[in-house]
């Protein structure tokens, strides 16, 4: 995804090689993330693929297999690694995503600490904004997840930008060692009050801290700590309306030729009594759009907050 080399330099490689993780796109809501290997095949319901097929082309390609089906194999970004990854736990999707890394001011050198790594979801777009000189320290106390996080990051090209570590963060707190350097800290925890003030002791001076809740109990009960070290305390609720546009055929309306809509008038025709009628136009192309019937609701609560300076 984001290759980044010792020298801190981003490598945006943009044709495929053995050994990179492609983003098989079939259609916007089917789409697998494919490891190319020399001998293996893709096969599905538009063919049989083979990866020798698709060394040296540049992402965003379209192939066709053997029965004239294709698909596209588009780079492993963010956003797509987002729509493809296991879900091991609930995960946060692009609107919430975008959101918390504006409001958390996170820019590319920024230290970043994160914990719940869940699915990785957000820690993949945390890495991919904070390089290519920051870093990101994701903690789970789940040390299955942990590893299959790791793997994850590996896979993905971002093990030079992500830590994963293995701890209770609601019950140890942060590393010491990282007082007073991170410029961020996200929370995912069930309850996030008793993280809330090692966070303050590791943040550098103004930084902010957002907290993640799907009820608002959870809230109110994180609000109430956060005041004893932080400021500018706000809680946002995002919510994503789909709209769907396609291309469609849209009957024109009958008229004295002075038609409203601005639609050409439909052409005369005799009638067998010698009278004049108007006959029916062609139907007109349009572009249509309409929101999607399935429409993602709540997720959760995203709470953010400033660390007081000290006078």
């Amino acid at each position: 995804m984001l290759a980044c080399h010792p020298a801190k330099k981003l490598s945006f490689n943009r044709t495929i090689s053995i050994g990179d993780l492609v983003i098989v796109y079939e259609r916007h809501d089917n789409m697998k993330a494919v490891t190319v290997s020399e001998g293996s095949v893709l096969q599905n319901r538009f063919g049989v693929f083979k990866h020798s097929d698709w060394i040296g082309k540049p992402f965003g390609s379209k192939v066709f297999s053997s029965k004239g089906g294709f698909v596209y194999l588009l780079a492993p970004t963010p956003e797509l690694w987002t729509l493809v990854l296991n879900h091991r736990t609930q995960i946060l999707y692009i609107a919430d995503i975008s959101f918390v890394i504006m409001y958390l001011e996170i820019v590319p050198g920024s230290f970043v600490l994160e914990s719940g790594t869940g699915s990785g979801s957000l820690t993949t777009s945390l890495a991919r904004a904070v390089a290519p000189s920051g870093h990101v320290y994701t903690f789970d106390f789940h040390e299955q997840r942990a590893v299959s996080a790791r793997d994850d990051f590996e896979r993905t090209g971002l093990s030079s930008l992500v830590t994963v570590g293995v701890r209770d963060i609601q019950g140890e707190g942060f590393p010491d060692e990282f007082t007073g350097m991170a410029d961020s800290v996200f929370l995912d925890l069930p309850q996030p009050w008793l993280a809330i003030p090692s966070a303050a002791k590791i943040l550098r001076h103004d930084g902010t801290v957002c907290s993640f809740s799907p009820c608002i109990e959870q809230v109110q009960r994180s609000c109430e700590t956060l005041r004893t070290y932080f400021t500018d305390i706000r809680t946002f609720e995002v919510l994503l309306r789909t709209y769907e546009v396609r291309e469609g055929k849209m009957e024109s309306l009958h008229g004295d030729g002075s038609d409203s809509n601005g639609s050409r008038p439909g052409k005369k025709r005799q009638c067998s009594d010698g009278s004049y009628a108007l006959s029916s136009s062609p139907p007109i192309s349009s572009v249509m759009a309409r929101p999607c019937a399935e429409a993602r609701g709540h997720t959760g609560y995203l709470t953010f907050a400033r660390l007081k300076c000290l006078s």
